[in-house]
């Protein structure tokens, strides 16, 4: 078991979480928290970079739906970014990867956003 790791940064389009090790049953309510305290501005994305994710259960699915919904509450989008292919998978078995925006990388969620705007 890896300990996971959340950094933050926060770019024009909105804050990227860069997730690292392993989100599960223990490592979830951190998750949340984070996500918790973030406050978003209408029409910015949420990005979490998960490649450096190297385990996901489904406390971690539960939790990367609750960052979905708290986006979606402050009028601000979500996007998965760098989905390693193990959780790639767990999202398409369980059809969340046709709730979440998916990117291949955090630039590409972020240069997505600023096109837009």
């Amino acid at each position: 078991m890896s300990q996971l790791t959340i950094t933050t940064r926060n770019v024009a389009a909105g804050p990227i979480l860069e997730i690292t090790g392993d989100l599960d049953y223990d490592s979830a309510p951190r998750l949340r928290e984070t996500v918790n305290e973030l406050t978003l501005a209408r029409g910015q994305v949420l990005t979490l970079d998960l490649a450096g994710l190297e385990y996901c259960d489904s406390s971690g699915l539960t939790a990367l739906l609750a960052a979905r919904n708290l986006a979606t509450q402050q009028d601000a989008d979500m996007a998965l970014a760098a989905i390693p292919d193990n959780t790639a998978r767990i999202l398409s078995i369980t059809g969340l990867d046709r709730v979440f925006t998916i990117h291949p990388d955090a630039s590409a969620a972020s240069a997505r956003r600023s096109a837009a705007s």
